[in-house]
């Protein structure tokens, strides 16, 4: 991964952040971006109730970004998007702040719009179905003759799907420059000037993204930015401002504005990042500091992304039976566990509910437990004592030479064997519902499991149903 750029494996890691006053725990897992390791993508949208969508504003949507958007979208998540490598559109594409502006706004449309084709599919499909129970209950009175019912209320004009869309006034996305560490959402710039010119921050917020100018002499927000030949509110207050911080740092150095921009902004910029004669290094500092990149992405998902105790309706069908057919038809026993992914408990009493997205191999000091705990400075004093001791001894005894063998030694060789061979075979999974624990005995489902037909199955097979397993869980890892 570190030689080729680009992520090669989907990774694991637990967040804790704080946003308005309230402590959140973000489970995020990083997914390969290329084409070749889709399966990785895949893995990941299983496990997650949210998406982060990360396009290059440069490329624009690639075959790829609709490939991811179909994925989330299949499996009933809510995406969010980011916009990333929005520095390139200034020291790469040299656009102004208003051709920046138009260049942002035709690749959200272009987003948008493959939002808007897996609805109208979506809306589709269930009007087909709809139109197809119909067909099969109702006799056709007028022989082979195909009629169409329009009133069936499916239409696409019936269905809202405002929501669904990418918009920065609705707060699901983020502007960002992951490269120089920057990051920002309309929000942000909104607190900003509320402070600054004291207009209401809800006003901004609807209004820092659109055709909407500052109307000086009448002192309010107009319409119609474009056709007055007016700055849009997004070009003077946001892009403007990110313009004039690379200008005076990397494009046109000025020192002078490089501190009026830091003391205006009360930034804290290390004195080494200051005097770094790399002006990139100095780019970093300054715009890491504000807006930063972290709390714009973390601030998202803590407001837009659903609870695990939130989990929609179609997420539940997927996981119990793979869109192959409704809950409605399972057994009794198997509804209930709808109630269960709802409460999301993590009690001993719960049902134990957990979801295996893919198995691999590692090796051992890649698990936590198996990792090597810091020292501490008792162990660090003895090991320094047995350093010294071993280098007075080399230079006490007399230099013997010795012949040189080529070549591991025969129990080299076993113990590198041995490493290989020490490799062990994990489950990457999410817990539902219950308490997991080493020791405990869990049936596993295998892919070709049917609730419906499990007694047939078992009444085949003697009382044994062969798509069931029963096993112990070894212990568990943290990833």
């Amino acid at each position: 991964e570190k030689t080729r750029g680009i992520t090669m494996k989907s990774s694991a890691i637990t967040l804790h952040h704080s946003y308005r006053k309230e402590d959140y725990f973000i489970n995020l897992i990083d997914s390969p971006g290329h084409v070749d390791f889709n399966g990785e993508v895949s893995t990941a949208v299983r496990l997650c109730d949210g998406a982060l969508l990360v396009v290059d504003v440069v490329e624009g949507v690639c075959p790829q970004t609709v490939t991811v958007l179909q994925q989330a979208w299949s499996e009933c998540i809510k995406p969010c998007l980011v916009l990333n490598k929005c520095d390139r559109l200034i020291t790469e594409m040299k656009l102004t702040p208003e051709e920046a502006y138009t260049h942002l706004q035709r690749v959200l449309e272009q987003i948008n719009s493959k939002v808007g084709e897996l609805h109208s599919s979506t809306v589709m499909e269930k009007e087909n179905l709809v139109y197809s129970k119909a067909r099969a209950e109702e006799p056709d009175e007028e022989g082979d003759e195909q009629y169409y019912n329009w009133g069936s209320g499916l239409d696409l004009e019936a269905n809202d799907d405002s929501h669904l869309y990418f918009s920065p006034e609705r707060g699901n996305v983020v502007f960002a420059s992951a490269q120089d560490g920057w990051a920002f959402r309309i929000e942000n710039f909104a607190a900003l000037y509320q402070r600054k010119m004291g207009i209401r921050a809800g006003v901004l917020q609807k209004t820092l993204w659109g055709d909407y100018y500052l109307n000086m002499k009448a002192k309010q927000i107009s319409k119609g930015a474009y056709e007055k030949g007016k700055k849009p509110l997004f070009v003077q207050f946001v892009l403007d401002s990110i313009w004039n911080v690379y200008r005076a740092v990397l494009l046109n150095r000025n020192n002078d504005k490089i501190d009026a921009i830091v003391s205006s902004l009360k930034l804290k910029i290390a004195p080494r990042d200051a005097r770094s004669t790399d002006y990139r290094v100095h780019l970093f500092a300054v715009c890491s500091a504000w807006p930063p990149l972290a709390s714009a992405v973390l601030d998202m998902c803590c407001e837009q992304m659903p609870s695990p105790l939130d989990l929609s309706p179609e997420k539940i069908s997927n996981l119990l039976c793979s869109g192959v057919t409704s809950i409605e038809q399972l057994p009794k026993e198997t509804q209930d566990l709808a109630e269960a992914f709802r409460k999301c408990s993590g009690n001993d009493n719960d049902p134990l509910i957990v979801y295996v997205s893919k198995m691999f191999s590692v090796h051992p000091t890649s698990i936590s437990t198996n990792k090597h705990r810091p020292l501490t400075d008792a162990e660090i004093e003895k090991r320094r004592d047995a350093a010294r001791l071993r280098n007075q001894q080399k230079l006490t005894v007399n230099f013997n030479p010795q012949p040189i063998e080529l070549g591991p030694k025969p129990d080299e060789e076993e113990q590198e064997e041995n490493e290989v061979e020490k490799e062990e075979f994990v489950a990457f999974c999410r817990v539902y519902s219950g308490r997991i624990s080493q020791g405990k005995q869990v049936f596993v489902l295998g892919p070709r499991h049917n609730p419906q037909t499990i007694a047939s199955q078992s009444s085949s097979t003697h009382g044994v149903n062969v798509h069931v397993g029963k096993v112990a869980l070894g212990p568990t890892h943290m990833m």
